[in-house]
């Protein structure tokens, strides 16, 4: 079925495309806090146990409202593990269990990843003339940087 929303089939194309390399990333920071939520040990356990908990919860309902843009462009999102990891550019954790510092500076590099890839993912939204893209992906963005604030916070 054609689609005509006012974005020429390419751009949206572009677009879409990009949208999943945020999905994809934000799906993998999602996994690596939710983990880190479960394993955090030490004298700042419930301080991080609950800022890990508000971080991923956040995460996970956004997960949905990227892979819902990415439909209503007309492009299936992504939905295994096996996509997911060839999209994202975020490293999954080296095994084992990281102390609780190492993990908030693990996910504050994440987080700065993410929100590098969100805007160049922000970049094409606007070339394409797609406010509803660049309105979700700011939103990201600012929720990111916000997120990314609080752990460079704890770290200083």
């Amino acid at each position: 079925m054609t689609i005509d929303i006012g974005i020429d089939e390419a751009k949206r194309e572009a677009v879409a495309a990009a949208l999943k390399n945020t999905l994809a990333d934000t799906y993998a920071v999602y996994i690596k806090t939710h983990g880190y939520h479960w394993n955090v040990t030490g004298p700042e356990f419930r301080t991080l146990h609950l800022m890990f908990e508000e971080q991923y919860t956040e995460m996970w309902q956004a997960l949905d409202e990227i892979a819902e843009r990415i439909r209503s462009l007309g492009v299936f999102a992504p939905g295994s593990g096996s996509e997911f990891a060839d999209l994202t550019t975020i490293h999954g954790s080296a095994k084992g269990v990281p102390e609780a510092r190492q993990m908030v500076q693990n996910l504050l590099h994440d987080q700065e990843t993410l929100i590098r890839r969100a805007r160049e993912a922000l970049d094409l939204a606007g070339d394409a003339g797609d406010q509803a893209s660049e309105d979700l992906l700011t939103q990201r963005i600012q929720i990111h940087e916000k997120t990314a604030w609080m752990l460079r916070s704890y770290l200083a």
